[in-house]
């Protein structure tokens, strides 16, 4: 078999081992999917008629901050699944099973690659069922041409594929796994500094370069202009620009990691 074969076959065994723990494990999954779902729940049920209105100039209802809402809890949703890919490669270094593939004849990226996708399917998964919720409460993208579903796809595949990297590279450098959890808790934390739940004119002046100059306020912008039809201007250029700059440093880190000499 080619090299490339075998690269091949080997991630797709370790794309499976991943997907079976996914499976026979769904709590990981299942606690980190509660945050932004009860995030929703709360601040359109709880919070929507006053942000609307703030937001609406004074004449909104709960569906107008509904749909402002939305395309930020989706990013927070892939934020916040990225975690449990720190914390399963923490697992597989410190539980042994890594030193075991290290003396076996495979493809010797294969382990991660398997990481890597298998994560960025539970975040396209994970933003199936928390989009199913906000269309469960009234959340409709009547604007979106089919042109701007598939970016607004491809979009969340891309930050799903870039914050998974980083991800595994926290958890690479991690001692243990409670150390990846919380070394991976500003993925889920930015997304709350970000433009998600109010613009960023809102807020106080001395905040705003923290909510503008971040990853995550331009990929939301990009995906609320695809969906709702809003202006998207330079947004989608610097979401894209992240997304691919974090990929890179993602891989380059984890790769680095996960081929040194273990001690």
């Amino acid at each position: 078999m080619s090299s490339l074969s075998l690269a091949v076959r080997d991630s797709s065994t370790m794309l499976r081992r991943n997907l079976l723990h996914m499976r026979r494990y769904p709590s990981l999954t299942l606690n980190l999917l509660l945050t932004p779902v009860m995030l929703l729940l709360l601040f359109v049920y709880i919070f929507g008629d006053t942000m609307s209105a703030g937001i609406g100039g004074g004449d909104g209802d709960r569906s107008q901050y509904l749909a402002y809402l939305v395309p930020g809890v989706l990013m927070l949703t892939i934020g916040g699944t990225t975690i449990g890919s720190a914390v399963s490669v923490s697992m597989d270094m410190t539980e042994g099973i890594i030193a075991r593939f290290r003396t076996m004849a495979i493809h010797r990226g294969s382990v991660l690659i398997g990481h890597v996708v298998g994560s960025v399917l539970q975040c396209v998964m994970s933003v199936i069922l928390v989009g199913a919720v906000a269309v469960a409460i009234g959340f409709r993208t009547t604007d979106a041409t089919v042109l701007e579903w598939i970016l607004a796809v491809g979009l969340l595949t891309l930050v799903s594929l870039a914050l998974t990297w980083i991800a595994v590279g926290m958890g690479l450098s991690s001692p243990n796994v409670e150390a990846a959890s919380n070394n991976a808790m500003p993925l889920m934390i930015l997304p709350l500094l970000s433009s998600a739940f109010v613009p960023v004119d809102a807020m106080p002046g001395w905040f705003q370069p923290v909510a503008e100059y971040q990853p995550f306020t331009p990929a939301i912008e990009t995906l609320r202009g695809l969906l709702l039809g809003s202006e998207i201007g330079n947004d989608g250029w610097l979401a894209v620009a992240w997304c691919v700059g974090l990929a890179v440093l993602g891989y380059v880190w984890s790769k680095s990691l996960f081929n040194r000499d273990p001690k």
